[in-house]
Parts: structure tokens; C-alpha cells; sequence
């Protein structure tokens, strides 16, 4: 194994904890650095993680620091990035890459012209449950496919996270909040996506933080809480998907993908893991022993992928399939609004599957 790749994390909220988590303990990459707006909390990161907490400007400036890990919200994601590529640092972003596709296009080209790389979540896809559904595909387990489903249904993420405002605000909503799992999984799966037709809908106009210092705090609605499309694969797969903030509850898989011989239900695309079923023509639901994908992995695989690449650079989870999967989101969201079939104008590579591998240790046996 060659020197670790050297991380510095920008944004120490609540997703942090399980990057760090994931980082820290892998023998692949260092956390050199961590900072964010309340130093108190970076200082805290720091302590928990074993790294050094530094100012918000200082960490872009960093020797060490190869690459960028942006934790940040989705409002900050552009000026994040960009600062770092100006920098010459490489940036890996939480999903999505930016809060609108032209930002994220302005981003992508000052990475390009700036000579760095790029990557973005949701890694999710690279673990064992979306790896493994991939292989029974690859294999024609299925046949042809021909059909898809996905939901994400729930009550609204106001039931637990402490500051929810910008879940409900433009750039939020559950379809660019909970879809980037999802198209990522359905594109990984069928590939890229042609065109799309939308629907959405309000419930409410307003929400109550249920958890919290601010429990009991009230909190404006701005976007649709309920979106749902048909998607129009390349491949001539159809894909249904329903993206919820108005549900008690559900008992709809996360996913299914029926082919001509053969369905399968595909687990959460917002965990790693989890159980692959098939059910031939004629027979019964089997689960299928996990065949491909990181064994153990955690948020911040993505990062682990790109420091065990040849060039330490290219990394599974792209930037260019995190484009295409917010350009399908921004047209599902245009097509609400002119209640009209609309082509997707990108399109993008399905990264490389994963073998089965383990993780975090670079030492272990696959």
C-alpha cells in the first residue's frame, strides 16, 4: 500500500460523524484537518477523531491536504468547491454536488480547468446490496428487464433532525434530498436516464421540529414534499419512482427491477448492506449471498475507492454520474411544473462494478 491519501473535512454536522467514523478507521486515507463555521464544534470532530481542528480558511491553504471532503449544506456546496479547486485541491462532496445543475456545471469546470479531481456521494452504490444486485443483472439472472420501482416514503425529516429548515426550502425537498440514492442506484443498476414525466404536491405549508432545542418550532414549507416520475431509461427500462415527506409509513420495497424471467428487490440504496431476493418465473423469493461490493463499508467509501485507484483519482462514485443524476432531478422538478414529458440533455458512464472487497482495512482478505 502506498502513503495514505490526506483528507481535510469542511462541514462538522450531523452527517460528519459517519464520515469520520468510516475514515478514521481506514488504513487508506488520513484525516488530516477538519473545520466548519462553529470552531466549537470542529474542535469537538477533532478531539472525538483524533485530527486538529483548524480555521475555515486555513484548511484549503494545506499542504497536507490533497482532498477536500465537503460536509457542508447543499446551499454551500458551489462556494466549498470552488475555493478548493482554486486552491488545487481535489473535492469530494456530499450529495448533491451542488444545489442547482448550473452550479454544479461551474463547479465540474473549474475542477477540469483547474487539472483536479472530482467525485461526489451518495457511495452507498458501492456496497454489497446495490454491488450484488448489479451482478444478478450482469449475469441475466432477470432476463431482460423491463420495469423498475423505488420509494422512499416518510413522515419528514423534521421527526428527527434538530434543524430541518433547509429540507424544506429550494434546493430541498425529498426528491433532491432522498433521490440522489436512489437514481444513483437505478442508474448503476439500468443506466443512464433519456427522459422523464413528474408530478408533485404540498400537504402543508408549514412544519413542526419535533426534536431538539428547538422542538415545538415552526418552519416553513417552500417546495414540494411529495414528487414522483416516470423514468425513461437509455436501455428502454421504465422506472416509477415516489419521493415522500407526506407518509406515516410504508411497506413498499425501496426497490424492485422486474426483467422477463425473473424480479428482484434490491435493498435501501441509503445503507450499504442488506438483502438481495429473487424470485424466478414460477418460483419463490430466494435471497441471494452477497457476490460483489464493499464488505463493512460506511460513508466515505467513495473516498476509500479513490485512494485505492491506480492514479488516486478516479474513484467510482463520479462526478459525472452525479451530474446526470441531478440534471434527471432538476427536469423531474421542470416537468412538474410544465406537466410535460422532458428529456434529460446529459447522460454518463455506470462506473466499474466492485469485486467484493473488504473494508475499512486495506490488509483484510476479500
Amino acid at each position: 500500500m502506498g502513503e495514505p491519501l490526506r483528507v481535510g473535512v469542511v462541514g462538522c454536522g450531523n452527517i460528519s460523524t459517519q464520515y469520520l467514523t468510516t475514515l478514521t478507521a481506514a488504513d487508506d486515507l488520513t484525516v488530516v484537518a477538519v473545520t466548519d463555521l462553529d470552531a466549537a464544534r470542529a474542535e469537538a470532530a477533532a478531539q472525538t477523531y483524533g485530527t486538529r481542528a483548524v480555521g475555515i480558511t486555513d484548511i484549503y491553504a494545506m499542504d497536507e491536504v490533497e482532498w477536500i471532503l465537503n460536509l457542508t449544506t447543499p446551499a454551500l456546496h458551489e462556494e466549498v468547491a470552488l475555493t478548493a479547486i482554486a486552491n488545487g485541491r481535489s473535492v469530494y462532496t456530499e450529495k448533491p454536488l451542488c444545489a442547482s445543475l448550473a452550479a454544479a456545471e461551474r463547479v465540474a469546470a473549474a475542477a477540469r480547468d483547474a487539472g483536479v479531481a472530482l467525485g461526489v456521494a451518495p457511495d452507498t452504490v458501492l456496497g454489497t446490496g446495490l454491488q450484488t444486485a448489479r451482478s444478478v443483472l450482469d449475469a441475466g439472472v432477470l432476463g431482460r428487464p423491463v420495469f423498475a420501482t423505488a420509494t422512499m416514503a416518510a413522515a419528514g425529516h423534521e421527526r428527527w433532525h434538530p434543524a430541518p429548515d433547509f429540507y424544506y426550502a429550494p434546493g430541498g425537498g425529498p426528491l433532491l434530498d432522498m433521490g440522489p440514492y436512489y437514481l444513483s442506484a437505478l442508474i448503476t443498476l439500468l443506466g443512464p436516464v433519456a427522459a422523464v414525466y413528474g408530478a408533485g404536491s404540498r400537504t402543508r405549508d408549514e412544519r413542526i421540529i419535533a426534536s431538539g432545542p428547538r422542538a415545538g418550532a415552526r418552519i416553513g414549507v417552500t417546495v414540494d414534499s411529495h414528487v414522483t416520475a416516470i423514468l425513461e431509461h437509455d436501455s428502454g427500462v421504465l422506472s416509477t419512482i415516489v419521493m415522500s415527506f407526506d407518509a406515516p409509513a410504508s411497506t413498499a420495497p425501496r426497490i424492485e427491477v422486474h426483467g422477463e424471467a425473473g424480479s428482484m428487490v434490491v435493498p435501501d440504496p441509503n445503507r450499504f448492506d442488506g438483502d438481495v431476493l429473487v424470485h424466478a418465473v414460477g418460483g419463490t423469493w430466494q435471497p441471494v449471498a452477497p457476490s460483489a461490493g464493499y464488505v463493512g463499508a460506511g460513508r466515505g467509501c467513495g473516498l476509500i475507492d479513490v485512494a485505492r485507484s491506480h492514479d488516486r483519482r478516479t474513484g467510482r462514485a463520479t462526478a459525472e454520474l452525479g451530474l446526470h443524476v441531478l440534471d434527471t432531478m432538476e427536469t423531474v422538478l421542470r416537468s412538474v411544473v410544465e406537466h410535460a414529458r422532458l428529456e434529460v440533455s446529459s447522460t454518463c458512464l455506470v462506473p466499474p462494478a466492485v469485486p467484493l472487497t473488504h473494508v475499512p482495512s486495506s490488509g483484510a482478505g476479500a
